[in-house]
């Protein structure tokens, strides 16, 4: 067992006095000269002492040439990222490295080449031989590929034709050779067509005839044909990315329509029931939708989201069919009910209207509303038909047919009323007069259940309970022919709705009573759209359509509580 030793010799004092004050001391010191700090440990004799320091003075060697190492790879990094940047340089230009200013010796690293304009004779001699290139060149590319021998030995009179005297110079002349006519007729296509030079090979001519201002648009690569006025058209066509090519839009092809499904109208908020009526407001933005769920919806239509805006609950009243009036200011609502109700937009307030005076219907949910927003039309019993004023509400006449009546349809700016019921005949009314100016059978129809007049073109189309939809130009209806321009057949069962566009360009016709039953008709051929319906994706039962006023979207719903979108392209607007 060794002791705490308590007192360390001289010799041990001198030898400690010499140690360094960062090594650390060991307990069993007692000496003024080491620091207070250093730690102390237990019986340590010389010769421990001696390894001690010897290892100390180890790891600092240790130490440092780990921190020359570490340095010397830093800049062995900093020497790769510069050889790299050079070769950057050379290979790449200065596309990896940009140019920074201030510091010129990446400017001069950057550097490829440069052009000694020291000797003056070497220069002109390389412009000389370029312009001798490019000469060349160019009478290589102007050298015809192609030579017809049978030219110079052809003669053409140009006197005998009639079409070919302006190529004469002089009134006398008749017989020219074959390469005077082709050059002529070059020259006369180049007098007719002056906004071709754009294309000539010889851009210096075409140059040398040009203003400043168009020199530096040609520079600018926008270069305007001659010939042609540099107005405002020309440069919206210049700063837009659109079709130069511009369709035709006032004709509607056959065949193909061109459409997409866009978000459902009602997406933001689903029917409960079949939807038996949509309409959009005269300013295309607005859609109601209204259903056997007795809630009539707005949405604001645009292709995207289609956000809801407010919704009515109808407590008594399962609605069969609603109606903006054309002005747009209120909404007439009808159910199988003795009264209807009028729903203003503008108040944002519900009217309970009817029973009407004197009248006994149990329904009224058949009605068409006047173009000219002054009357409403309703479907009354035993024949009749209840006019009734949009701004009283009151009765104020009725018309007789002889069988029941099934289906109405406005004409004339308000001025006629069409008719078609169960005695398979269409009535002509005159409401100035409230009598009827002609009635004709709708051919091969038994029982009428659908009408509809075009508002653009004098047309309107009938739909019998077999099917068949007859299309009739109402001046020739009237004037006693009763031949049909065209009868569709593509439907089966009885036809429940018609609807025409804004152009009268399409007819919807469709039909409660089978699946995907609904055929879009191109009025100008009388043929149905061959990619109508979509055979991807079924449209269920449609009950009822509408077009918007620009025609660029179809709204239709269907008995699943759907207002199925699309976006016809052939129209540019809502």
């Amino acid at each position: 067992m060794s002791l705490i030793s308590q007192n360390v010799g001289s010799k041990n004092r001198v030898k400690r006095s010499n140690v360094d004050a960062d090594e650390p001391a060991f307990l069993g010191v007692n000496n003024s000269n080491v620091d207070a700090d250093e730690p102390a440990f237990l019986g340590v004799n010389n010769d421990d002492e001696g390894r001690i320091e010897s290892d100390l003075v180890l790891s600092k060697t240790k130490k440092k040439r780990k921190e020359r190492d570490e340095l010397l790879e830093k800049q062995m990094e900093i020497e790769e990222a510069k050889e790299m940047n050079k070769l950057e340089n050379l290979l790449f230009g200065s596309l990896y490295s940009p140019v920074e200013f201030g510091k010129d010796e990446e400017k001069k690293d950057s550097l490829s080449f440069f052009l000694d304009r020291s000797v003056g004779s070497v220069e002109p001699d390389y412009e000389e031989d370029a312009e001798l290139m490019k000469e060349s060149d160019i009478e290589e590319e102007r050298k015809a590929a192609w030579l017809d021998e049978e030219e110079e030995k052809t003669t053409i009179n140009i006197a005998k034709v009639n079409r070919l005297r302006k190529l004469r110079k002089d009134e006398d002349e008749s017989l020219i050779s074959g390469s005077q006519y082709v050059s002529r007729l070059r020259a006369q296509h180049a007098k007719m067509n002056p906004g071709t030079d754009w294309a000539r090979l010889d851009s210096q001519s075409r140059n040398d005839g040009l203003s400043d201002d168009e020199l530096s648009d040609e520079e600018n690569g926008i270069v305007l044909a001659r010939g042609y006025k540099n107005d405002n058209a020309f440069d919206d066509i210049l700063r837009t990315n659109e079709d130069l090519v511009v369709k035709s839009r006032a004709k509607l092809l056959p065949g193909h329509l061109e459409y997409s499904r866009l978000v459902d109208a009602n997406a933001d908020d689903p029917s409960n029931g079949p939807i038996n009526s949509v309409q959009f407001h005269r300013n295309a933005q607005l859609l109601l939708a209204a259903g056997l769920d007795r809630r009539l919806r707005f949405f604001q239509i645009d292709g995207k989201r289609n956000t809801k805006i407010q919704s009515i609950f109808i407590d008594d009243c399962p609605i069969r069919k609603a109606s903006f009036l054309p002005d747009g200011s209120k909404v007439i609502i009808a159910g199988r009910r003795k009264f209807f109700y009028s729903f203003d937009l503008v108040k944002a307030k519900v009217d309970k209207i009817g029973p009407l005076v004197g009248r006994e219907e149990k329904s009224l949910e058949v009605f068409e509303v006047s173009p000219d927003s002054s009357m409403i039309a309703f479907v009354g019993n035993e024949g009749y038909i209840l006019l009734v004023s949009s701004k009283t509400k009151e009765l104020i006449g009725t018309l007789k047919m002889n069988g029941t009546v099934r289906s109405l349809a406005f004409a004339d700016d308000g001025q006629q009323l069409l008719s078609h019921g169960g005695d398979g005949q269409v009535y002509h009314w005159d409401l100035r007069t409230r009598s009827c100016i002609h009635k004709a059978v709708d051919e091969g129809c038994i029982h009428g259940t659908a009408l509809c007049s075009s508002p653009t073109r004098n047309l309107f189309a009938a739909g019998s309970d077999s099917g068949i939809v007859n299309i009739y130009n109402r001046d020739e209806f009237l004037g006693g022919k009763k031949k049909p321009i065209k009868t569709i057949e593509n439907l089966t069962t009885k036809v429940d709705f018609l609807r025409f566009n804004n152009d009268s360009q399409i007819l919807a016709i469709c039909s409660h009573m089978k699946k995907n039953s609904l055929k879009l008709i191109h009025v100008p051929s009388f043929t149905v759209f061959s990619n109508w319906p979509p055979a991807n994706s079924a449209i269920h039962y449609p009950r009822c359509l509408d077009f918007s006023p620009g025609g660029g979207f179809m709204a239709m719903g269907n008995a699943a509580g759907k207002v199925l979108l699309y976006k016809l392209h052939h129209y540019d607007h809502a």
